[in-house]
């Protein structure tokens, strides 16, 4: 299963490389991801979560 956020769903963006002569190859844009440790009904889960979601949103941390 591909990494994505626990919490806002985030993962990975594919568009084109532009070159210079307009010529387009594929590429990716990785989601900043961090593996956090969270309390969720009790149990203790490790969970992705992005960087964004991380500093906005109040979890409890194991």
């Amino acid at each position: 299963m591909a990494k994505s956020c626990y919490i806002t769903g985030k993962k990975n963006m594919t568009g084109n490389n532009r070159s210079f002569s307009l010529h387009a190859t594929k590429r990716k844009w990785k989601a900043n991801l961090q593996k956090v440790r969270i309390v969720e009904d009790g149990e203790r889960k490790t969970v992705y979560v992005s960087a964004r979601a991380l500093k906005k949103h109040k979890l409890t941390r194991a």
